[in-house]
Protein backbone atom coordinates (compact mmCIF):
# COMPACT_ATOMS: atom_id res chain seq x y z
CA UNK A 1 0.00 0.00 0.00
CA UNK A 2 1.28 3.30 -1.34
CA UNK A 3 1.77 6.22 1.53
CA UNK A 4 0.25 9.75 0.40
CA UNK A 5 3.55 11.41 -0.57
CA UNK A 6 4.72 14.45 0.48
CA UNK A 7 4.01 16.09 -2.06
CA UNK A 8 0.29 15.78 -2.28
CA UNK A 9 0.74 16.56 1.91
CA UNK A 10 1.37 19.75 0.43
CA UNK A 11 -1.28 20.27 -2.26
CA UNK A 12 -3.89 19.56 0.63
CA UNK A 13 -2.15 22.58 2.62
CA UNK A 14 -1.81 24.84 -0.15
CA UNK A 15 -5.43 24.07 -0.96
CA UNK A 16 -6.91 24.29 2.49
CA UNK A 17 -4.80 27.39 3.00
CA UNK A 18 -6.25 29.15 -0.20
CA UNK A 19 -9.88 28.53 1.27
CA UNK A 20 -8.93 30.56 4.45
CA UNK A 21 -6.79 32.98 3.21
CA UNK A 22 -8.36 36.29 3.74
CA UNK A 23 -9.80 37.80 0.56
CA UNK A 24 -10.29 34.24 -1.05
CA UNK A 25 -14.01 35.05 -1.44
CA UNK A 26 -15.51 36.04 -4.98
CA UNK A 27 -17.86 38.11 -3.16
CA UNK A 28 -16.94 41.41 -1.92
CA UNK A 29 -19.16 44.15 -0.16
CA UNK A 30 -19.53 47.90 -0.78
CA UNK A 31 -17.62 48.68 2.28
CA UNK A 32 -14.05 49.58 1.82
CA UNK A 33 -11.72 46.80 3.19
CA UNK A 34 -8.91 47.52 6.65
CA UNK A 35 -9.77 51.43 6.61
CA UNK A 36 -10.71 51.60 9.95
CA UNK A 37 -8.62 48.40 11.45
CA UNK A 38 -5.99 46.55 9.99
CA UNK A 39 -7.10 43.16 11.10
CA UNK A 40 -10.84 43.37 10.18
CA UNK A 41 -11.94 43.71 6.06
CA UNK A 42 -15.44 45.01 6.60
CA UNK A 43 -14.83 46.73 10.38
CA UNK A 44 -18.94 47.83 9.82
CA UNK A 45 -20.65 44.12 8.34
CA UNK A 46 -18.33 43.00 10.73
CA UNK A 47 -19.82 43.81 14.13
CA UNK A 48 -23.38 44.55 12.49
CA UNK A 49 -24.17 40.56 13.43
CA UNK A 50 -24.85 42.10 16.86
CA UNK A 51 -28.20 41.42 17.42
CA UNK A 52 -27.55 37.55 15.94
CA UNK A 53 -24.93 37.19 19.06
CA UNK A 54 -27.28 39.15 21.49
CA UNK A 55 -31.02 38.27 21.03
CA UNK A 56 -31.08 34.44 20.40
CA UNK A 57 -30.40 33.78 24.35
CA UNK A 58 -33.03 36.05 25.16
CA UNK A 59 -35.06 34.18 22.85
CA UNK A 60 -34.10 30.55 24.44
CA UNK A 61 -35.19 32.45 27.86
CA UNK A 62 -38.78 33.72 26.54
CA UNK A 63 -39.57 30.23 24.46
CA UNK A 64 -38.54 28.09 27.19
CA UNK A 65 -42.42 27.49 27.88
CA UNK A 66 -42.52 26.70 24.10
CA UNK A 67 -40.29 24.41 24.23
CA UNK A 68 -41.31 22.58 26.77
CA UNK A 69 -45.22 21.88 25.64
CA UNK A 70 -44.65 22.27 22.12
CA UNK A 71 -41.15 21.71 20.50
CA UNK A 72 -37.77 22.07 22.11
CA UNK A 73 -36.48 22.08 18.66
CA UNK A 74 -37.05 26.13 18.82
CA UNK A 75 -33.76 26.34 20.68
CA UNK A 76 -31.91 24.53 17.91
CA UNK A 77 -32.80 27.51 15.49
CA UNK A 78 -32.52 30.21 18.12
CA UNK A 79 -29.16 28.43 18.18
CA UNK A 80 -28.43 28.36 14.71
CA UNK A 81 -29.12 32.19 14.17
CA UNK A 82 -26.38 32.42 16.96
CA UNK A 83 -23.96 30.37 14.49
CA UNK A 84 -25.13 32.40 11.51
CA UNK A 85 -23.91 35.88 13.82
CA UNK A 86 -20.73 34.05 14.47
CA UNK A 87 -20.48 33.04 10.67
CA UNK A 88 -21.11 36.08 9.22
CA UNK A 89 -18.56 37.72 11.81
CA UNK A 90 -15.91 35.59 10.72
CA UNK A 91 -16.91 35.81 6.48
CA UNK A 92 -16.67 39.68 6.67
CA UNK A 93 -13.49 40.13 9.36
CA UNK A 94 -11.58 37.93 6.93
CA UNK A 95 -13.50 37.97 3.66
CA UNK A 96 -11.99 34.59 3.22
CA UNK A 97 -13.52 31.73 1.01
CA UNK A 98 -14.43 29.45 4.19
CA UNK A 99 -15.66 32.40 5.65
CA UNK A 100 -18.25 33.23 3.01
CA UNK A 101 -19.54 29.30 2.83
CA UNK A 102 -19.50 28.81 6.50
CA UNK A 103 -21.96 31.83 6.64
CA UNK A 104 -24.29 31.26 3.94
CA UNK A 105 -24.52 27.05 4.99
CA UNK A 106 -25.63 28.31 8.37
CA UNK A 107 -28.40 30.54 6.88
CA UNK A 108 -29.43 27.51 4.70
CA UNK A 109 -29.61 25.26 7.76
CA UNK A 110 -32.12 27.49 9.24
CA UNK A 111 -34.08 27.67 6.70
CA UNK A 112 -34.23 24.10 6.36
CA UNK A 113 -34.52 23.90 10.61
CA UNK A 114 -37.40 26.19 10.23
CA UNK A 115 -39.30 24.09 7.43
CA UNK A 116 -39.11 20.94 9.27
CA UNK A 117 -40.44 22.28 12.19
CA UNK A 118 -43.17 25.05 11.67
CA UNK A 119 -43.79 24.26 7.50
CA UNK A 120 -47.80 24.26 6.91
CA UNK A 121 -49.14 20.86 6.00
CA UNK A 122 -51.67 22.01 3.92
CA UNK A 123 -48.75 22.83 1.26
CA UNK A 124 -46.59 19.67 1.71
CA UNK A 125 -45.94 17.76 -1.75
CA UNK A 126 -48.29 15.17 -1.97
CA UNK A 127 -46.09 12.22 -1.63
CA UNK A 128 -45.03 13.54 1.43
CA UNK A 129 -48.56 12.12 2.93
CA UNK A 130 -48.90 14.86 5.57
CA UNK A 131 -46.48 13.82 7.52
CA UNK A 132 -44.11 15.92 9.30
CA UNK A 133 -41.65 13.45 9.85
CA UNK A 134 -41.23 12.70 6.13
CA UNK A 135 -40.83 16.26 5.38
CA UNK A 136 -38.39 16.53 7.93
CA UNK A 137 -35.43 13.67 6.36
CA UNK A 138 -36.90 15.63 2.93
CA UNK A 139 -35.60 18.64 4.26
CA UNK A 140 -32.39 17.07 5.71
CA UNK A 141 -31.54 15.36 2.79
CA UNK A 142 -31.93 19.01 0.75
CA UNK A 143 -29.50 20.59 3.15
CA UNK A 144 -27.16 18.02 2.38
CA UNK A 145 -27.38 18.01 -1.09
CA UNK A 146 -27.38 22.07 -1.22
CA UNK A 147 -24.42 21.92 1.39
CA UNK A 148 -22.33 20.03 -1.32
CA UNK A 149 -23.80 22.40 -3.90
CA UNK A 150 -22.64 25.45 -2.61
CA UNK A 151 -18.93 24.63 -3.27
CA UNK A 152 -19.57 24.36 -6.75
CA UNK A 153 -20.47 28.29 -7.53
CA UNK A 154 -20.28 30.09 -4.88
CA UNK A 155 -20.87 33.04 -6.06
CA UNK A 156 -24.51 32.61 -6.89
CA UNK A 157 -25.29 31.23 -2.98
CA UNK A 158 -26.15 34.43 -1.70
CA UNK A 159 -28.50 34.97 -4.73
CA UNK A 160 -30.41 31.49 -3.94
CA UNK A 161 -30.67 32.14 -0.54
CA UNK A 162 -31.95 35.45 -1.27
CA UNK A 163 -34.57 33.83 -3.69
CA UNK A 164 -35.27 31.07 -0.55
CA UNK A 165 -36.79 34.23 1.19
CA UNK A 166 -39.54 34.91 -1.63
CA UNK A 167 -42.03 32.36 -1.57
CA UNK A 168 -41.84 32.56 2.35
CA UNK A 169 -42.52 35.89 2.88
CA UNK A 170 -45.64 34.97 0.05
CA UNK A 171 -46.85 31.83 2.66
CA UNK A 172 -46.35 34.45 5.55
CA UNK A 173 -49.15 36.38 3.76
CA UNK A 174 -51.27 33.88 2.83
CA UNK A 175 -51.65 32.16 6.66
CA UNK A 176 -52.02 35.66 7.96
CA UNK A 177 -55.21 36.03 6.13
CA UNK A 178 -56.60 32.75 8.18
CA UNK A 179 -55.71 34.44 11.55
CA UNK A 180 -58.44 36.43 13.95
CA UNK A 181 -56.01 37.72 15.95
CA UNK A 182 -55.04 41.58 15.42
CA UNK A 183 -51.64 41.39 17.34
CA UNK A 184 -50.22 38.52 15.18
CA UNK A 185 -51.72 40.41 12.22
CA UNK A 186 -50.09 43.39 12.97
CA UNK A 187 -46.57 41.99 13.65
CA UNK A 188 -46.76 40.05 10.58
CA UNK A 189 -47.22 43.55 8.70
CA UNK A 190 -44.32 44.69 10.16
CA UNK A 191 -41.81 41.74 9.81
CA UNK A 192 -42.56 42.16 6.36
CA UNK A 193 -41.91 45.91 6.23
CA UNK A 194 -39.12 45.07 7.43
CA UNK A 195 -37.95 42.65 5.67
CA UNK A 196 -38.15 44.89 2.61
CA UNK A 197 -36.12 47.33 3.65
CA UNK A 198 -33.62 44.61 4.34
CA UNK A 199 -33.80 43.20 0.83
CA UNK A 200 -33.64 46.80 0.12
CA UNK A 201 -30.23 47.29 1.85
CA UNK A 202 -28.83 44.28 0.55
CA UNK A 203 -29.61 45.14 -3.18
CA UNK A 204 -28.36 48.50 -2.62
CA UNK A 205 -25.53 47.51 -1.64
CA UNK A 206 -25.13 44.75 -3.99
CA UNK A 207 -25.66 46.69 -7.07
CA UNK A 208 -25.37 49.98 -6.72
CA UNK A 209 -22.28 50.47 -4.59
CA UNK A 210 -20.79 53.18 -6.77
CA UNK A 211 -23.44 55.41 -6.16
CA UNK A 212 -23.65 54.93 -2.25
CA UNK A 213 -20.05 55.26 -2.26
CA UNK A 214 -20.15 58.70 -3.84
CA UNK A 215 -22.37 59.73 -1.28
CA UNK A 216 -19.61 58.15 1.55
CA UNK A 217 -22.12 55.68 2.54
CA UNK A 218 -20.82 52.11 1.79
CA UNK A 219 -22.64 50.45 4.93
CA UNK A 220 -26.11 49.12 3.65
CA UNK A 221 -25.03 45.55 4.15
CA UNK A 222 -24.14 46.27 7.66
CA UNK A 223 -27.95 47.62 8.27
CA UNK A 224 -28.78 44.68 6.09
CA UNK A 225 -27.47 42.33 8.92
CA UNK A 226 -29.60 44.28 11.19
CA UNK A 227 -32.90 44.80 9.92
CA UNK A 228 -32.95 40.97 8.45
CA UNK A 229 -32.50 39.69 12.07
CA UNK A 230 -35.49 41.53 12.96
CA UNK A 231 -37.57 40.01 10.11
CA UNK A 232 -35.98 36.67 10.31
CA UNK A 233 -36.60 35.95 14.09
CA UNK A 234 -40.39 37.60 14.11
CA UNK A 235 -41.18 35.47 11.57
CA UNK A 236 -40.02 32.43 12.77
CA UNK A 237 -42.07 33.93 16.35
CA UNK A 238 -45.21 33.71 13.66
CA UNK A 239 -44.52 30.27 12.52
CA UNK A 240 -44.19 29.21 15.69
CA UNK A 241 -47.41 30.47 16.44
CA UNK A 242 -49.34 29.29 13.49
CA UNK A 243 -47.72 25.88 14.04
CA UNK A 244 -49.90 25.63 17.40
CA UNK A 245 -52.48 26.97 16.48
CA UNK A 246 -53.43 24.21 13.62
CA UNK A 247 -51.54 21.30 14.56
CA UNK A 248 -51.77 21.51 18.13
CA UNK A 249 -55.14 24.05 18.68
CA UNK A 250 -55.56 22.53 22.42
CA UNK A 251 -52.58 24.15 23.15
CA UNK A 252 -53.87 27.69 22.63
CA UNK A 253 -51.00 30.02 21.32
CA UNK A 254 -50.92 33.20 22.99
CA UNK A 255 -48.67 36.63 21.49
CA UNK A 256 -46.91 38.04 24.26
CA UNK A 257 -44.04 41.21 23.89
CA UNK A 258 -40.95 41.01 26.27
CA UNK A 259 -40.22 42.75 28.49
CA UNK A 260 -44.08 44.90 28.57
CA UNK A 261 -46.97 43.16 27.17
CA UNK A 262 -48.50 46.11 26.55
CA UNK A 263 -45.94 47.72 23.71
CA UNK A 264 -45.68 46.00 20.68
CA UNK A 265 -42.35 47.06 19.43
CA UNK A 266 -40.62 44.79 22.42
CA UNK A 267 -39.23 41.68 21.39
CA UNK A 268 -42.49 39.18 20.59
CA UNK A 269 -42.63 35.54 21.92
CA UNK A 270 -45.13 32.80 21.88
CA UNK A 271 -46.80 31.88 25.25
CA UNK A 272 -48.67 28.49 26.03
CA UNK A 273 -51.82 29.42 28.01
CA UNK A 274 -54.79 27.01 29.13
CA UNK A 275 -57.81 28.00 27.25
CA UNK A 276 -59.86 28.14 29.88
CA UNK A 277 -57.58 30.38 32.16
CA UNK A 278 -58.33 34.16 32.69
CA UNK A 279 -55.50 35.83 30.93
CA UNK A 280 -56.05 33.83 27.84
CA UNK A 281 -59.84 34.88 28.01
CA UNK A 282 -59.11 38.62 28.92
CA UNK A 283 -56.80 38.29 26.11
CA UNK A 284 -59.63 37.68 23.15
CA UNK A 285 -61.96 40.02 24.29
CA UNK A 286 -58.99 42.64 23.95
CA UNK A 287 -57.66 41.70 20.45
CA UNK A 288 -59.36 38.88 18.74
CA UNK A 289 -62.12 39.16 16.36
CA UNK A 290 -65.55 37.60 16.69
CA UNK A 291 -64.17 35.75 19.57
CA UNK A 292 -67.69 35.75 21.65
CA UNK A 293 -69.21 34.86 18.75
CA UNK A 294 -66.99 32.00 17.71
CA UNK A 295 -67.40 30.42 21.69
CA UNK A 296 -71.32 31.00 21.57
CA UNK A 297 -71.28 33.90 23.62
CA UNK A 298 -73.11 36.50 23.93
Amino acid sequence: MGGLGSGGLLDIYSMAWEHLRPGSSPVDWCEGNYLISSNIAEFVNTFSNFLFILLPPVLIMLFKEYGRFVTPGIHVIWVLLIVVGLSSMYFHATLSLIGQLLDELAILWVFMAAFSLFYPKRYYPKFVKNDRKTFSWLMLMSAIAATGLSWWKPIVNAFVLMFMSVPTMVMLYTELQRVSDQRVYRLGIRSTTVWAVAVFCWINDRVFCEAWSAINFPYLHGFWHIFIFIAAYTVLVLFAYFYVESELPQRQPLLKYWPKNEFEFGIPFISIRNPDSKDWLDYCSLYMQDYPYKHGKN
